[in-house]
């Protein structure tokens, strides 16, 4: 578990270093290897590529492929007693206080649910789980071996350096949602390098990288590879055929509560796909993934409202034709979306369904999918994509349980996406239409009255008992208004169902209610106005 300012913290770090990928990006450039570039472009011309790709050195790979176990664990292990040091001296948490007596009494009592912000349970643990796997990523480990990295520095710091005891969520999703982060942000700094640099050129680059994946950069420094020249560029995948997009524009918000209010302000989107969707060559967990995110500069809303992650872990390539292409593999999400109210009313929190419409974290989440590009003629390209999930862990907006910091169930169950774009006259059109349904089941619930106060006991459970279902529905219309400049129009539903099964009590004005059922749903529509530039 972590503080509120330890949350905030590091989504801040996060965004700058994915603000600095872009940059850094959008600046890269290979002159080698146009045959790669040109292959990559007759199967997929609608896409920009942001440098020449080019396929890894041999050398390179051998050397970074190197094993250094006992270095890696250092780094894991080091990070926590530092982290842990800020807690304890800077912050003095009282969680920070521990001795062998926590420690004995951690093991004793085992774990259970814990009830930190949304924001710290499904991004900043992840995000922490991360720099665990990419200790192991940047001293020669591949992902799978990364993963266990993860996992150790997750159960360390849950059994031993903290006072409170052990969260079941965290030893979940930190180090599979760290794999997720952690593997987009290794291959990020993989194109930022170049060992071929020197002078101030060679120090942003090391620089950015270090930004972007601390793990790898701090390696790098007590390696001395930082500032070892050489004749190859030093990055483990070469370079990958990369797109990168950002947009920047305005968001209005309507939900329709008591008061039918409407709310807007200024909204960016980053969206990157790396690697080819259909190449049967790749055989790496990542070697393709798709990464999306937006922010909000709106009252009353959170700077992070959504994140996407799609990582290909393994695929075959059914059919490979000029016109058309299908890829069958298995995939790990990572979701994350996140509102506030835009309502004036001020919410009580023993009052049924809070006017918050939705809040909702899947870092733990792997399924099958299907890729499929279709293009009768240059003037008509289709691409659509299915997935089917099993969400192993997730979060929901709840409407009833409260304690602490947390307003949302734990649970587990599955999800869909579907998506479809459609690519006219030349790529100067696109429509597209992505849904994407989330159905979670608590099974560790409260059979009786949820709301608690800090001052009570904590109750050991997910929430309350509900199966609940969140649902986004994104349409879009982009038109090419320069060369790589669109400009865009979306509009966005969310929608909310909950059902909760047992006994539940409330105050409705003033008097208490109760059923053997309840059932509640929130609705909100977001409008979009865009500029999207594509790299």
């Amino acid at each position: 578990m972590q503080t509120v300012r330890q949350s905030t913290f590091h989504a801040y770090l996060m965004w700058q270093r994915l603000l600095v990928l872009i940059f850094i990006a959008a600046l890269a450039s290979e002159s080698s290897a146009q045959l790669w570039c040109d292959s990559l472009q007759a199967v997929a011309p609608e896409r920009y590529i942001v440098a020449t790709p080019v396929p890894p050195d041999s050398s390179d790979v051998r050397r970074l492929s190197h094993k250094s176990f006992w270095r890696a664990t250092a780094e894991t292990a080091g990070f926590n007693i530092g982290l842990w040091a800020f807690d304890r001296y800077v912050q003095k948490g009282h969680y920070a206080y521990i001795s062998w007596q926590t420690i004995k009494e951690n093991f004793r009592h085992g774990f259970e649910w814990d009830n930190d912000h949304l924001g710290t349970n499904m991004f900043a643990h992840p995000y922490n789980g991360s720099l665990f796997f990419n200790a192991g990523r940047s001293n020669g480990f591949n992902f799978w071996q990364s993963e266990l990295f993860a996992i150790g520095g997750s159960a360390m710091w849950e059994m031993f350096m903290e006072k409170e005891y052990p969260s079941t969520n965290d030893i979940i999703a930190t180090p599979i949602g760290g794999a997720a982060i952690g593997e987009v942000l290794y291959r990020t700094s993989d194109i930022v390098l170049d060992d071929r640099t020197q002078g101030w050129g060679r120090f942003g680059r090391e620089l950015a990288a270090f930004v972007i994946s601390p793990m790898r950069g701090f390696t790098r420094l007590v390696t001395g590879r930082a500032w070892q020249r050489r004749a190859t560029t030093g990055r483990r995948f070469g370079t990958p055929p990369v797109s990168v997009s950002f947009g920047l524009g305005s968001r209005v918000l309507v939900y329709h509560d008591n008061d039918n209010v409407n709310k807007g302000g200024l909204a960016a989107t980053i969206a990157i796909e790396y690697g080819d969707r259909y190449t049967e060559s790749d055989c790496a967990p990542y070697d393709y993934f798709s990464f999306f995110t937006e922010l909000n500069a709106i009252k009353t809303q959170p700077l992070l409202s959504r994140m996407e992650i799609i990582g290909r872990l393994l695929s075959r390539e059914l059919i490979d034709a000029p016109s058309c292409r299908l890829s069958l593999g298995m995939y790990q999400h990572f979701d994350y979306f996140d509102s506030d109210t835009i309502s004036s009313q001020i919410a009580d929190p023993y009052l049924p369904p809070c006017v918050v419409p939705y809040k909702f974290g899947s870092p733990a989440s792997l399924g099958a999918g299907a890729m499929l590009r279709y293009a009768p003629s240059p003037q008509h390209t289709i691409n659509a994509h299915l997935h089917a999930n099993a969400v192993i862990l997730g979060g929901i907006l709840t409407d009833f349980y409260r304690y602490y910091n947390r307003n949302y169930n734990w649970g587990s169950g599955f999800s869909l996406k579907f998506g479809a774009e459609w690519l006219l006259a030349k790529n100067n059109i696109i429509i597209s239409a992505t849904d994407r349904m989330y159905r979670l089941y608590t099974w560790r619930g409260s059979n009786s009255d949820a709301v608690q106060t800090p001052t009570e006991k904590p109750l050991n459970i997910q929430g309350d008992v509900s199966a609940s279902t969140f649902n986004h529905l994104d349409i879009s219309i982009g038109c090419r208004i320069w060369q790589q400049l669109y400009l865009n129009t979306s509009v966005n539903w969310y929608h909310r169902n909950s059902r909760y099964d047992k006994y539940m009590e409330w105050i409705v004005d003033g008097t208490y209610a109760s059923t053997s059922e309840v059932i509640a749903t929130a609705d909100q529509w977001g409008l979009n106005f865009m500029l999207v530039y594509k790299l």
